[in-house]
């Protein structure tokens, strides 16, 4: 059997997106994937220590990629930063001048990233962040609206991860729902967007799943079960 690694965001694909409710169902099914000997890292806009946790308790591959690329956990202590807290925070302070309503939302501490209420509206502050020529990208994951480090995303992150682990595009299969996720759509040989996903994410995935978050995930890997058989 060939090793295949799968990079699953959480928010929306194995969760409830907004309650954070874990799909046992879909996690077991990941945790199969594990036990078979294929690779399952978590790709998420939480904190990569969120996701390492999980991947603990949850049984899967012992690393993760959070703060949409912008910080790797490959042990309990152990991290790699990408991103530059200090260019987010700039971006916040500057943004909070020009914006109403502009307040970080209470997550796990984060490295790397500044995450904020969805309370405001991000197009206008796009628009600040071009004209102040800030060197930062401002995403929203369905979860929170995140400022990331310009050239930080989901897929910078997991090819740190995948040059780490020798893993190949080809072998690759990501799984998501949200616009943050298109990046490691983008370096994936198979990528799935979910039922819950808007039309312009499902536009840039390989495939699409007719089922929401957890139970998506679970007929994603029904569709893919004879491709994880090939040698």
């Amino acid at each position: 059997m060939k090793t295949k690694t799968f990079a699953v965001d959480i928010d929306g694909t194995i969760t409830e997106n907004g309650v954070g409710r874990i799909n046992l169902d879909a996690l077991a099914a990941l945790r199969h994937l594990t036990n078979i000997g294929h690779n399952v890292i978590f790709v998420t806009g939480r904190s990569s220590v969120e996701a390492y946790l999980l991947s603990v308790f949850g049984g899967t591959t012992k690393i993760a990629v959070g703060e949409n690329g912008g910080c790797i956990t490959v042990d309990t202590n152990e991290h790699i930063l990408l991103g530059n807290m200090q260019q987010c925070q700039h971006a916040l302070n500057i943004i909070q001048k020009e914006i109403a309503n502009v307040s970080e939302k209470p997550v796990f501490p984060r490295m790397t990233e500044v995450v904020l209420e969805r309370t405001f509206d991000l197009e206008l502050a796009k628009q600040v962040v071009l004209e102040k020529k800030l060197d930062v990208l401002l995403s929203d994951s369905q979860y929170a609206f995140h400022i990331n480090s310009i050239g930080i995303d989901k897929g910078t992150g997991f090819q740190n991860v995948m040059k780490r682990l020798s893993i190949s595009r080809d072998d690759v299969i990501s799984i998501g729902d949200s616009a943050t996720d298109i990046p490691l759509f983008k370096i994936a040989k198979t990528s799935i967007a979910l039922g819950n996903s808007s039309e312009y994410v499902k536009s840039q995935a390989t495939m699409t799943t007719n089922a929401k978050s957890g139970d998506g995930v679970i007929e994603a890997l029904d569709k893919l079960a004879p491709k994880l058989s090939e040698v």
